[in-house]
């Protein structure tokens, strides 16, 4: 076994190599720690604690007021919330009546959530009132006949709650919401409904529990279909490599959003299973981050390299306590060696980073948290994760040590792409899922991501795709060509820089062409750098050398 998969003989004691994963509805994770610890406190949210029993009671409300919505199972509904306790309420209440979530980022403009609310066919959406406009705009040209609107004062102690609708309008934020008519109010629709208890049986095999949306191996969003035993098993696999973790003990910090399903599996799920208290932090905000770590003593605290960066590099850490910090597992980009060392220094605890895809619920590899590890490799396979190297063109196994394809086979790989069969048997051939990434594996099977196969630009955490950024420079009146490349940045890993020729006697400044972009794209996709050219690098049959530019941009 250890010749075919070396790297198990790095695996702690503790760590199996295989385990059995419970065959049941995803939203059993909660229904299960709420029936063990009623009173553990499961949520925190700005000053409010929500025990188990109150947020399972809320969760079963939710599924019945989907069942009187007309909701049935499998059927899709989409939650575009920030980390908030209505996000978990609304997750869990659709699993239990066997609904399909489609986590859509609050980021998201008008065309970009118009794509996934039609090509999910979900017919409801839960979003916050800041945000209803956006999607009241986008509703005519979807599915959608139902829009559940909350609001971050739905789950704040007195006085905040009464303060914060004050303090936003002071800012200009929009809050009045016109109910009726298809529009309902969260908390009203739960104060109003049934308590019965609702958990419908599935087929954990091969019922969908998430549609969630990526660009994969390539540019159009597509739906990830990740079944109930999907999600089950990588909870479940990322929580044994965490084998010290207390039950009912541990305190999460949700700084990551839980709309990422690095979020939802590491942090929401796992929160879930192991009865923690999942603090919620609906906005990445440094200043946030470390009152809330000095006052909450968070245990567990994944994130994104970004995160762990801000804070490392903060003028008052010294002032904080973050001592608390015992495990953070890093992903979505690169974790550079002294971060990693910075940040160890600062809590005592272990920062180690790990891999994984949309396509793969997410977690694959990680490095052991109280073990051996290699800095700058994403560690090891995962339990019943098997992982290898091939030839992008023979697709043969490649020797040790040589750059290749990764694929990855496992419980945790998706079942396939919503509604595009051609593209799932693209990417999954004989069980194996296709990357995209290219990496290697040394002698003793720890791996390392070298390059991307796909153009996928990863800045800050999120996942961007330089074709949909590229379609909205098309469409600008003064933009002749356009290609959009992922340059290194020392704070974000990555960020879009765009390569612009202008039509003849046509202008454009750097300003114009950012407010053009902020009007179209989530604030994360907007090009950072703009460079004008009099011509774009191409093949003979005219497609753009991206990597050349990114070859020139090198030597500057």
């Amino acid at each position: 076994m250890s010749e075919t998969k070396p790297w198990l003989r790095h695996y702690p004691e503790e760590v199996a190599p295989t385990y059995e994963y419970p065959k049941h509805n995803l939203a059993r994770l909660l229904v299960d720690s709420a029936q063990r610890y009623p009173d553990r406190p499961a949520l925190y949210f700005m000053g409010k604690t929500l025990c188990y029993r109150e947020v399972l009671d809320a969760s079963y409300r939710f599924a019945n007021v989907l069942k009187e919505l007309g909701v049935c199972q499998g059927d899709r509904v989409s939650i575009m919330l920030p980390n908030c306790p209505s996000a978990i309420i609304a997750y869990f209440g659709t699993l239990m009546i066997g609904g399909i979530v489609v986590m859509t980022n609050p980021l998201y403009m008008e065309r970009e959530l118009v794509h996934q609310l039609s090509d999910s066919g979900a017919e409801v959406i839960v979003t916050l009132d800041l945000l209803f406009d956006r999607v009241q705009k986008a509703k005519t040209r979807t599915l959608i006949r139902h829009i559940i609107v909350t609001s971050i004062k739905d789950y704040l102690p007195f006085p905040k709650n009464v303060l914060y609708p004050i303090k936003m309008k002071k800012d200009g934020a929009k809050l009045d919401v016109a109910y009726g008519e298809g529009v309902y109010a969260f908390k009203k629709l739960l104060r109003e409904t049934s308590r019965i208890p609702v958990c419908v049986e599935v087929d954990a095999d091969t019922d969908i529990a998430l549609l969630q949306y990526t660009g994969g191996t390539t540019g159009i969003s597509k739906g990830v279909m990740l079944t109930h035993t999907n999600l089950i098993a990588n909870t479940y696999q990322t929580s044994n490599w965490c084998y010290r973790i207390e039950k009912g003990g541990e305190r999460f910090l949700g700084a990551i959003p839980c709309f990422h399903v690095f979020g939802l599996t590491v942090l929401l799920n796992q929160a879930m299973l192991q009865a923690g208290m999942l603090i919620l932090i609906p906005k990445f905000d440094i200043d946030t981050i470390l009152d809330t770590i000095n006052k909450m003593k968070p245990t567990i605290f994944p994130g994104a390299p970004t995160m762990y960066i801000a804070i490392i590099n903060h003028k008052r850490v010294k002032e904080v306590d973050i001592s608390s910090i015992n495990v953070c597992v890093s992903g979505s980009a690169p974790l550079p060696l002294e971060v990693q060392e910075r940040f160890e220094e600062l809590t005592g605890g272990k920062l180690i980073e790990g891999y994984g895809l949309t396509e793969t619920s997410p977690v694959t590899h990680a490095n052991p948290i109280w073990g051996y590890r290699k800095i700058g490799s994403i560690g090891i396979p995962l339990p019943d994760t098997s992982a290898k190297v091939v030839d992008v063109n023979s697709g043969e196994e490649l020797p040790i040590g040589e750059i290749g394809e990764l694929l990855i086979k496992g419980p945790q790989v998706m079942k396939g792409y919503w509604q595009r069969e051609h593209e799932t048997a693209m990417t999954i051939r004989e069980g194996w899922l296709y990357t995209g990434d290219m990496g290697r594996m040394d002698e003793e099977g720890f791996f390392s991501i070298v390059d991307r196969k796909k153009d996928l630009i990863i800045a800050g955490g999120f996942n961007i795709y330089p074709r949909e950024i590229e379609e909205v420079l098309f469409e600008h009146p003064a933009i002749l060509e356009a290609t959009v490349a992922g340059v290194p940045d020392e704070y974000r890993g990555e960020t879009v820089k765009a390569f612009v020729v202008l039509k003849p006697g046509m202008t454009l400044t750097e300003k114009e062409l950012e407010l053009w972009c902020r009007e179209r794209l989530a604030a994360f996709k907007v090009p950072r750098k703009v460079e004008f050219r009099q011509s774009l690098p191409k093949t003979m049959i005219g497609k753009v050398l991206r990597r050349q530019l990114l070859e020139e941009e090198k030597k500057t």
